[in-house]
């Protein structure tokens, strides 16, 4: 890996290289500045998408999987948060829905779906938010009628860090892993080392 990116990031490339994907890090996206709604002193720092996915045999939204990652070590309650960005609320002294613009602000959603066309020439894509533990149901937030008209009806997953790490682990064997975090899953299992990952 040629960059240390979050260990959540590491974890999702891992996971979707397993599943057969290309994948890039951190592609960066902001609003046009022609759109009616552009702000220059609130719009102008980019946003990124974490890792962007491209599998070369899969068709519609499963062929791009667009990835925003969340490693708050409180884990990702998804009713919680849909009422804070809903309702103008503060996490951590930043407005909520400003962690999820490209779901909540026109201008940012277009940049967003643009960026996604951009780099893979699809216009289909999966919306995939990683977060490090998921408290509550996922439904709530990936059926959100506001965000799914925001993506232009794609779809949106929830993806702890959990059920990553669980499907990768369950399918390595004991050939030498490529990857680092492969590697270390390996390591884990040959030290007899377990862990309850619900």
């Amino acid at each position: 890996m040629a960059t240390k990116e979050d260990i959540l990031e590491q974890i999702v490339e891992e996971y979707l290289i397993h599943k057969g994907y290309f994948v890039q890090h951190n592609l960066k996206f902001l609003p046009r500045k022609d759109h009616p709604d552009f702000i220059v002193n609130a719009d102008s720092n980019h946003s990124d998408i974490d890792v962007l996915g491209y599998h070369p045999l899969k068709t519609g939204p499963d062929k791009i999987m667009a990835v925003s990652c969340k490693s708050w070590q409180k884990g990702f309650n998804p009713a919680s948060y849909l009422d804070k960005v809903k309702n103008d609320k503060k996490i951590s002294g930043k407005v909520a829905w400003k962690s999820f613009r490209e779901l909540t602000r026109p201008k940012w959603s277009e940049a967003f779906s643009e960026a996604v066309f951009k780099a893979t020439g699809e216009r289909s894509f999966t919306y995939v938010l990683a977060v490090s533990h998921c408290k509550g149901d996922k439904s709530v937030w990936e059926n959100e009628p506001s965000f799914q008209k925001a993506l232009q009806g794609n779809p949106i997953k929830v993806l702890a860090f959990a059920e990553m790490v669980r499907e990768i682990s369950d399918d390595l064997g004991t050939t030498l892993a490529s990857s680092e975090i492969g590697r270390l899953l390996q390591m884990f299992k040959a030290a007899k080392i377990e862990f309850d990952i619900t």
